[in-house]
């Protein structure tokens, strides 16, 4: 019941701040992207071969936003904003002359009604992994909720890999225009139709800038042009973002989900020519379910598993640790800190040349929920305050 009223009174301000902004995403192009995983990345790599071809163009994602060439910062636990502040920015956007918008949409956002009325011109969505089931209760609830996106969109963009949500999504596409991308030959869109170089590790960025080429396709935009833009893009700030290389390669991601992980840690071991030392912990208050997944996905990968905090709220960080535990195979070394600064300590502390050490979970984000207070927190900077101290 609280629930339904909840999604009324968002429902409400959704159709107020169409009307009082003027229904702005009209005159726009809007490109949205959803998923699980990669949905940053994707956005701003976009936004970049947009801009990078010349257009006025404005994004919105979870780590930095720039609309009507102003700078927000978004990295405080926050994805897409609430409805009449999308409106808001949507018609910034305009009045500034942008022709151009690209939005990170959550399944929270779909479910929230926090998009309502966006006219999506195009919708990606970049895959559906084990993910916030504290919220949808079911996969399939979740899966279906960020269908809604390539529903909203008058073209949809899709990762032909992923079965479940290509599956999932064919009585929508049969329904549109629609173009596949993947690494396998039988989608539209792949390495061998649109081949590109790029400085970014890992498989799971491969599929980003595919999914970004495929709208760039879509709007039109000239190939070489677009491949240029992708083989000089660095990355995002706290996307396996290298921030040590002495005593060794140490990165920090935004990884907090299975599959994120698995895909982080995968790229980070053909990094390593010997240890791989991850530190990670899980949200309190969030999909309970997920965190044996974690576990196990992280001892596939890593030799020294360092279990700490990651916004622990009202839960009892040992709580948390020992779920993750439960998914980590006996006789893997595993090491518990309750406190994250702790825990980087010691994994620098232990780590030699030839190793890498790579902190999940926090990323772009400045801030660290204890208990029901927010305190400073940025993963980057206490690891380069940890290391010059050594």
């Amino acid at each position: 019941m609280i629930r339904s009223l909840k999604s009324l009174y968002h429902f409400f301000v959704a159709v107020a701040a169409n009307i009082w902004f003027g229904f702005p995403s009209r005159k726009l192009t809007i490109i949205g992207v959803t998923g699980t995983d990669g949905k940053t990345t994707t956005t701003t790599l976009i936004y970049e071969i947009l801009t990078g071809a010349g257009l006025k163009a404005s994004k919105i994602t979870s780590v930095h936003a720039v609309v009507a060439g102003r700078e927000y910062d978004t990295g405080f636990h926050v994805t897409t904003p609430s409805a009449w502040w999308v409106q808001r920015y949507l018609r910034e956007a305009l009045d500034h002359g942008d022709t151009h918008v690209v939005l990170e949409v959550t399944s929270h956002a779909l479910s929230q009604f926090r998009v309502w009325g966006v006219r999506f011109a195009v919708g990606v969505i970049t895959n559906v992994t084990h993910e916030h089931l504290d919220w949808h209760k079911t996969f399939e609830n979740y899966l279906h909720t960020k269908l809604r996106l390539l529903r909203y969109a008058r073209i949809a963009v899709i990762n032909r890999d992923d079965n479940d949500v290509y599956t999932a999504a064919l009585p929508v596409l049969q329904k549109k225009r629609y173009v596949t991308y993947g690494i396998r030959r039988d989608a539209m869109v792949n390495p061998s139709t649109y081949p590109f170089k790029t400085l970014l590790p890992g498989e799971f960025n491969k599929y980003n800038i595919l999914a970004a080429l495929s709208v760039a396709d879509i709007l039109g935009i000239d190939r070489s042009r677009a491949v240029k833009t992708v083989a000089s893009f660095a990355g995002v700030v706290g996307r396996m973002e290298l921030v040590a290389t002495k005593p060794c390669k140490v990165i920090v991601d935004f990884a907090h989900t299975p599959n994120a992980i698995e895909q982080a840690l995968r790229a980070s071991r053909d990094m390593a020519k010997k240890r791989l030392i991850h530190v990670f912990g899980s949200a309190g208050l969030r999909d309970h379910s997920k965190r044996p997944l974690m576990g196990k996905a992280s001892a596939a990968y890593a030799d020294v598993i360092v279990l700490t905090e990651e916004d622990y709220r009202t839960e009892h960080v040992d709580t948390i640790m020992d779920a993750i535990m439960t998914g980590i195979p006996p006789g893997k070394e595993v090491h518990r800190y309750p406190n994250r600064h702790d825990a980087l300590v010691y994994a620098l502390s232990i780590a030699q040349p030839g190793d890498v050490v790579i902190a999940t979970g926090k990323g772009h984000e400045k801030s660290l929920c204890r208990g029901t207070k927010e305190y400073p927190w940025s993963d980057t900077a206490e690891i380069k305050k940890i290391l010059k101290t050594r």
